[in-house]
């Protein structure tokens, strides 16, 4: 019989007498045998109701690339650095800052991370963004060798186009990362789909119902490899929360709740307006012509996009689609079956119409459970997602931690002996550093304290775009599927687009899935 059996069948009781038949040890002495014994007794009785987890997900091992890829990219923006840096291609003004500061400082591991990961053997050919500035440095960053598997081979610019229609119908380009505002994300993913090439979109998929239910249906129809940019799908934590849950380690869950506040002005959208952005190099009618409302050029609309309706969803695109697919993977919730969001513009007086303070509820009856989702722009008070079971409760965050309920039916007995106590927690999983280095928006600062922008494996720390990217290229070599597919994607879309409809219309919405409507 292994310790830990042994010391979990004397059980408390059985301790307390054992304890008393010691000679005087000294009051010190005492107190440390009588913790180290209920420590062994709590971490026994956790570990019976537990079972066996499974271990960390596999190290991401080194190995023979597969056959090249040629890759296009569509929008260079924030986003598009990070998608682009994640697949091996950055700019030199990134390394050598990213040099520099692991100089600084040695704790900080942004450039070793980014040289150390795999390389994925793909080379960027094509480049399409309607800001010159952008477009430059894509070009750049496609011949920047300072990357990882450096001097394997030969690297060639890449070409510019104007219109992303040319990149697509571009001969030497067979998978397309789509990195735009979300108004052009439907149109481009069709047309993409249409074209034969694979496609990363980041999220949100869409901007409205509709184009979600026609984007739905031509890459259902496609024969491609699709991948929606959820990058936390990747977290070794939000693995382990999902073994939890379905080991009913929680009892059943009635309440989720799950938020994002930020209290910057980049975590506001307001992002810098640079001096060379002027109609002479950006192209703003393209960028306004999946827009419904047309006006004359705009510098804060092109660059602070994520203000107004006419190009995205807000909150809900922005921030509720990270919260909610993080929720949709450890529970797979689905479509709820009807959304009540509330609201409203209440701290940047600046012309926005999208609101910085937003909460909406999701009702699954099915699921006798509710998933609220609250943020603010104005406050910065860091919250986890937590999972309200009538047993034990779990914060997900950039750890995870299971806590049993005090009235709970699975742990009453171990309550009573004292084996398990309420003010304990039942389990702990703790992963990787907490230094957050080589970040430097107010945006990225945010998502890693949540453990949304490195993740690790066997102690090994990874870029979880990187690891997403790498399981989109691997689908496409092997035939896989990705995690975050065309019905994950769906899924989001549809549940951020009713909570931003609710908003808009003041009132309950419903999903109808037989007429495939929001109503």
């Amino acid at each position: 019989m292994s310790k830990k059996k042994s010391v979990e069948n004397v059980g408390r009781r059985e301790i307390m007498k054992a304890l008393g038949t010691i000679p005087v040890l000294g009051v010190f002495f005492y107190k440390l045998f009588k913790k180290h014994a209920f420590d062994s007794i709590r971490e026994a009785a956790a570990m019976s109701e537990l079972g066996e987890l499974k271990k960390a997900p596999a190290v991401i091992t080194s190995r023979e690339p597969g056959k090249l890829l040629r890759l296009g990219i569509i929008g260079y923006g924030g986003r598009g650095h990070a998608l682009l840096r994640a697949l091996g291609f950055t700019t030199p003004e990134w390394t050598n800052n990213a040099q520099q500061r692991a100089q600084e400082n040695k704790m900080d591991k942004g450039y070793e991370t980014f040289v150390n990961q795999t390389d994925l053997n793909v080379v960027l050919n094509g480049v399409c963004d309607i800001y010159d500035t952008r477009a430059e440095e894509a070009l750049a960053a496609s011949t920047n060798d300072d990357r990882p598997g450096s001097g394997t081979r030969k690297l060639s610019t890449a070409k510019r186009y104007r219109h992303y229609q040319d990149l697509l119908n571009a001969k030497d380009i067979d998978a397309v990362i789509i990195a735009t505002p979300d108004h052009w994300h439907a149109q481009m993913i069709m047309d993409a789909v249409q074209a034969g090439k694979h496609v990363y979109c980041e999220k949100c998929m869409t901007r409205t119902m509709d184009e979600a239910l026609d984007v739905y249906d031509v890459v259902t129809n496609g024969n491609v490899k699709f991948q929606l940019g959820h990058q936390n799908r990747q977290i070794e934590t939000h693995m382990k929360a999902k073994e939890i849950v379905e080991k009913g380690i929680l009892g059943p869950i009635t309440l989720i709740e799950s938020t994002t506040n930020r209290n910057s002005q980049g975590g506001a959208w307001q992002y810098t307006i640079h001096e060379d952005g002027t109609p002479q190099t950006i192209d703003w009618e393209q960028f306004q012509a999946q827009a419904p409302t047309k006006m004359d050029f705009n510098a804060e609309r092109f660059f602070r996009w994520r203000k107004w309706f006419d190009y995205g969803t807000g909150l809900a695109g922005d921030l509720l689609s990270h919260e909610y697919d993080a929720v949709n993977q450890i529970m797979d919730l689905g479509i709820p079956k009807t959304a009540v969001a509330s609201g409203g513009v209440y701290f940047y007086k600046d012309g926005r119409d999208v609101p910085d303070v937003f909460q909406v509820v999701y009702e699954y009856p099915d699921r006798n459970l509710t998933y609220m989702y609250s943020a603010t722009l104005a406050n910065g008070k860091s919250r986890g997602r937590t999972f309200m079971g009538h047993d034990a409760h779990m914060e997900v965050g950039r750890g995870l931690t299971v806590t049993p309920e005090s009235n709970s039916t699975r742990y009453k007995d171990k309550m009573d002996d004292g084996s398990i106590s309420s003010s304990l927690p039942l389990f702990s999983y703790t992963t990787g550093s907490k230094e957050i280095d080589g970040i430097t928006s107010a945006t990225s600062k945010y998502f890693a304290k949540k453990g949304l922008v490195y993740t690790y494996r066997e102690g090994k720390r990874f870029n979880t775009s990187h690891l997403h990217m790498k399981e989109w290229i691997d689908a496409i070599r092997n035939g896989t599927e990705t995690s975050c597919n065309i019905e994950r994607g769906f899924e989001e879309a549809i549940t951020c687009h009713m909570a931003t409809e609710s908003y808009r219309q003041k009132r309950v919405v419903e999903w109808d899935p037989i007429k495939r409507k929001i109503v």
